[in-house]
């Protein structure tokens, strides 16, 4: 289902297709984008452990609708998938409780970096999510991420320091864009 378009992108549910499953393993087992991510489970080890992925993802936002999400970020013109883009509650510090601050997160594979991709596809949920509501969006990013941190910053959020509110108390650079006055 998609759920967002953009110009160039579609931000829609990533599948069990065998091409989806793929190109979960191919984003999730480099070392290079990995190394950012402070997740149970990553690198991927095995082509089937994309499955098991894609099914946590699935199960972390079964109550979301579409609102929500852990999404596939395809090309328009040729349906290639670039990375992922994720918008979601934040886990506090006890990981297993959500809190009410709203995340945007996006991880590319390397072949897509540089294109503008991981912005457009991150300012269309920001915009989207600050119209339906929501005070403020954050991005959370690993300390020394300066690609990540130029994301956010071309999104037009502020950084206001590091923080370890979230993920068990990781410290993180932290990014936020609020909804105008």
């Amino acid at each position: 289902m998609t759920v967002l378009t953009t110009d160039r992108l579609l931000l829609r549910d990533w599948t069990d297709s065998p091409a989806d499953l793929a190109r979960i393993y191919d984003i999730y087992s480099r070392a290079e984008v990995v190394h950012w991510l402070n997740a149970a489970g990553l690198p991927l080890t095995a082509p089937e452990q994309a499955a098991g992925r894609l099914a946590m993802w699935r199960a972390r936002h079964a109550d979301h609708g579409d609102r929500y999400g852990t999404w596939a970020i395809e090309r328009r013109d040729t349906a290639e998938v670039v990375g992922t883009l994720l918008l979601r509650p934040l886990p506090g510090r006890d990981e297993g409780v959500l809190t009410d601050d709203i995340e945007v997160g996006w991880h590319l594979h390397p072949d897509s970096w540089g294109h503008g991709y991981a912005t457009e596809a991150a300012r269309a949920a920001v915009e989207r999510e600050l119209s339906l509501g929501a005070a403020e969006v954050l991005a959370v990013v690993a300390p020394g991420n300066e690609a990540s941190m130029a994301v956010a910053r071309r999104l037009g959020m502020s950084h206001v320091g590091r923080r370890t509110d979230w993920y068990g108390g990781e410290l993180l650079e932290t990014f936020v864009r609020r909804r105008p006055a």
